[in-house]
């Protein structure tokens, strides 16, 4: 399978409307299987079409890395239908390749999606998964982990950024 080129920040269609995905298909299996490729190489627990230029309500999501196959998880067109209390974790993207920052999310959500063949499912997570979940429906939405934090924060955190692209380190 091929592997995509990952779009960092700054790129607008990271933050453009995203279209839902109304045909399961082969096209959209090879899609899926290139987008686990890209994730893994990277490496990351999850992706979404919009981080490589794909602009559909679709993501992929395994925190084995490729490593246990029961663990991949395709979500069309997901949505949170339920979430409860916070917890403050430290998270990152792969459009922000080695930057990290730490803000909240909640501690347990329950989501509802399609699956690769369109058939809906209800997930529900806690932590780490449910982090996960957030944060590549987020991209779904055109938000961003950078939309997340403010003030100075975010201030270092953009310089930051900046810094790693005038020193060509940054992708």
């Amino acid at each position: 399978m091929q592997r995509r080129p990952i779009i960092l920040w700054g790129d607008p269609r990271l933050a453009a409307p995203n279209a839902p995905v109304e045909t399961f298909d082969k096209d959209l299996e090879a899609l899926i299987e290139e987008m686990f490729e890209t994730a893994w190489a990277a490496p990351g627990l999850g992706l979404a079409a919009p981080q490589i230029g794909v602009n559909l309500r679709l993501a992929v999501l395994d925190l084995s890395v490729g490593k246990d196959p029961d663990q991949k998880t395709v979500l069309a067109n997901p949505e949170i239908i339920g979430q409860e209390g916070r917890v403050s974790m430290e998270e990152g993207c792969l459009s922000f390749p080695g930057l990290f920052t730490t803000f909240e999310r909640p501690k347990s959500i329950t989501v509802r999606a399609q699956d690769a063949t369109g058939k809906w499912q209800e997930i529900e997570a806690e932590d780490l998964l449910a982090q996960a979940l957030c944060h590549e429906i987020d991209h779904l939405n055109g938000t961003l982990l950078i939309d997340h934090i403010r003030g100075l924060k975010r201030t270092m955190f953009i310089r930051r950024v900046k810094k790693l692209q005038k020193t060509g380190a940054w992708g």
